[in-house]
């Protein structure tokens, strides 16, 4: 059973991992496009509606992946549990 655990807090913290990275990417080439963009936008009126869309695209994607982030630590062990579980009768099956 501590196998079990180890496990799925091994693929627990992989998915943190990747959920962190997607964030720093979401961020990193939101805030390129707007600022590689920025001076070819020609009104001001029109700058204030792309600076509050990506504003709005960053916060809701990044409240999207710490929503799951959190629903994954809740049931982890249900969601981990069933991936081993899987995992482990494909393996089993090739063998």
């Amino acid at each position: 059973m501590a196998d079990l655990q180890q496990r799925i807090e091994a693929l627990y913290r992989s998915d943190l991992r990747g959920s962190a990275l997607l964030i720093i990417c979401l961020w990193a080439t939101i805030l390129f496009v707007l600022f590689m963009t920025w001076p070819y936008i020609p009104q001001g009126g029109i700058k204030t509606v792309v600076a509050i869309a990506a504003a709005a695209v960053l916060i809701f994607n990044t409240a999207a992946i710490l929503a799951m982030v959190k629903h994954y630590k809740e049931d982890k062990e249900f969601i981990y549990g069933l991936d081993i579980k899987n995992a482990d009768a494909s393996r089993n099956r090739k063998s």
